[in-house]
């Protein structure tokens, strides 16, 4: 088992340890208003949830999002938990210590799994190659009528092409071919999940995880190019492939 999952994933431990270890600004304020809010707060709103596990999610700021503003059980599985960060992360958001349960552990791992309401992993499935077996593992975590929620970055727009002429290593981290709405509707669909909403997420936006290092010019560009994303979508308001930076699906067991 441990053998797949090294050859379905497109990352590890030490990948992770890297990206978490450049990172600056983990301890962060998570406000109502935090990415996806809108889309968490509708899910929970139509379906009946109580407990919810996010897998793959350190540090937890969704975990952290639904217990402080939407009043959810919440616990965390990933297969790299810094303890510590956690709690800063709770204290830091004026939220006790110890509210996130988390769990550090395989979803590769032959064990029987718990069951919860929402089951939900946001930039998780494009880092493995097998899209269809990454999503299985997230129903085997869903009780009986649970909820699937799941979000993905769409590098197969604008913002992709940032992300493959600037930052290729990261690129190639991720599995464009899973970045299709459609294909994620028709495996929910082959695995008994049935689908609720699907589509792209966000008017417009780009990043680059090593914008740091890139010279002047770029990052002129880049700008340029940031602005002049946000007045097209404000004009014309309208969530696509081309334009907006996230896909998101979400349905029910059956």
């Amino acid at each position: 088992m441990e053998t797949q999952a090294l050859e379905n994933s497109l990352t590890d431990q030490e990948f992770w340890s890297k990206y978490w270890e450049s990172k600056t600004d983990i301890l962060h304020e998570i406000n109502s208003n935090y990415v996806f809010s809108a889309l968490f707060r509708k899910v929970c709103a139509e379906n009946k949830i109580t407990t919810s596990i996010e897998l793959g999610g350190f540090p937890g700021y969704f975990s952290l999002f639904l217990t402080k503003y939407l009043k959810r059980k919440c616990t965390l599985l990933d297969f790299f938990i810094l303890p510590k960060i956690i709690h800063e992360l709770e204290e830091f958001n004026n939220v006790p210590t110890g509210s996130i349960r988390f769990i550090e552990g395989d979803l590769f791992e032959a064990t029987e799994r718990e069951k919860f309401d929402l089951v939900f992993s946001c930039g998780l499935i494009e880092h493995f190659q097998d899209t269809k077996d990454i999503i299985r593992r997230h129903i085997d975590f869903l009780d009986k009528d649970g909820t699937l929620l799941l979000t993905l970055p769409n590098f197969r727009g604008v913002n992709g092409w940032w992300q493959r002429k600037f930052d290729k290593e990261n690129y190639d981290k991720h599995n464009i071919n899973s970045m299709d709405p459609e294909l994620l509707r028709s495996i929910f669909k082959e695995l008994g999940v049935e689908v609720s909403e699907y589509g792209y997420l966000g008017k417009f936006s780009i990043w680059l995880e090593n914008k740091k290092e890139q010279p002047i010019l770029i990052k002129g560009l880049f700008k340029l190019c940031w602005l002049v994303g946000k007045v097209i979508t404000r004009v014309i308001p309208v969530e696509s492939k081309l334009m907006s930076p996230y896909i998101f699906i979400w349905g029910k067991k059956k």
